[in-house]
């Protein structure tokens, strides 16, 4: 199982799984972390996200603006994860969900999976992922 999947769905007001559009692999080179030579030489970030709302709308009108264009998204969420710097993954991530759901009001929560597979960790590893979901208030 994905870690997009592990937190399980999020439900309309009438209790029905809402709908997913999802990002994978989105990725860029960053300068995040808390140590000096993460800042200076940067590394390769990836990116996840999946955003949860209604696309009935959309399908039925065939109307992009009843959606999200996620084209539009994937640049935005790239400026950020390529963007200035910050020490944490749990900052990056913020960062990243409100971006994604500042994306359109019809995105009711996001889930973001940061991933770091060059992190400065002293034994063998094949990534590190900060996943979190964030709702609209």
């Amino acid at each position: 199982m994905s870690s997009l999947e592990a937190t399980g769905p999020v439900l309309d007001a009438d209790g029905r799984p809402l709908d997913r559009i999802v990002l994978r692999g989105l990725s860029g080179r960053g300068r995040h972390g808390v140590l000096d030579a993460e800042r200076e030489l940067g590394q390769v970030f990836a990116l996840d996200v999946a955003l949860h709302l209604d696309t009935r709308q959309a399908a039925a009108d065939d109307d992009l603006n009843a959606t999200v264009h996620y084209g539009l998204l994937a640049q935005d969420l790239v400026t950020v994860l390529t963007g200035e710097p910050v020490a944490l993954l749990e900052t990056l991530a913020q960062r990243l969900a409100d971006v994604a759901l500042a994306a359109s009001p019809r995105v009711q929560a996001v889930d973001v999976v940061v991933h770091k597979p060059q992190a400065p960790v002293p034994v063998p590893f094949a990534d590190v992922e900060l996943c979190v979901r964030r709702t609209r208030p």
